[in-house]
């Protein structure tokens, strides 16, 4: 499971030109799901977004994480994190899970997300095309893989 995790003031994503949901300043998390992945994943990446320190304390310094910021949480579904671009310019996203198992890890990533932070995480609609407006605050960006802990 790999989640790119932006810091943001805002964001919305829209569906069809209608606003599905928005949140103010917190955490876009864009969530990719590969075949492999597992409630396990779940709770190790849940888990490790909630706590990194990435949100600044009263001298600057980023000591604080979204459970101590009252932030919101918004997460997209996003198959393209697993996309292979070793071998030619057409991505292959063989890695990506089928669409039934990636729902419904998702839905429980984003319900996890929500009970962590003590309010719903919102989200945009799986499977569906969507546009993601933010502003990213920093920026602060990362990248989080359950299956490569290292990075």
């Amino acid at each position: 499971m790999r989640a790119l995790v932006q810091r943001v003031n805002h964001a919305r994503v829209s569906i069809e030109g209608e606003v599905r949901s928005e949140i103010g300043a917190g955490l876009l998390i864009l969530l990719g799901v590969e075949e492999e992945d597992e409630p396990g994943d779940i709770e190790w990446l849940t888990g490790k977004i909630s706590k990194l320190r990435i949100f600044e304390d009263d001298n600057g310094q980023m000591n604080h994480s979204i459970l101590e910021t009252d932030g919101e949480v918004m997460v997209i579904s996003q198959f393209t994190l697993h996309a292979k671009t070793k071998k030619g310019t057409r991505p292959s996203y063989s890695r990506a899970a089928p669409p039934q198992k990636a729902q419904s890890l998702y839905e429980q990533f984003a319900r996890q997300m929500g009970q962590i932070i003590g309010k719903e995480a919102k989200t945009g609609e799986f499977g569906a095309y969507m546009k993601v407006a933010l502003e990213n605050d920093g920026p602060v960006t990362l990248m989080i893989d359950s299956k490569n802990k290292n990075l």
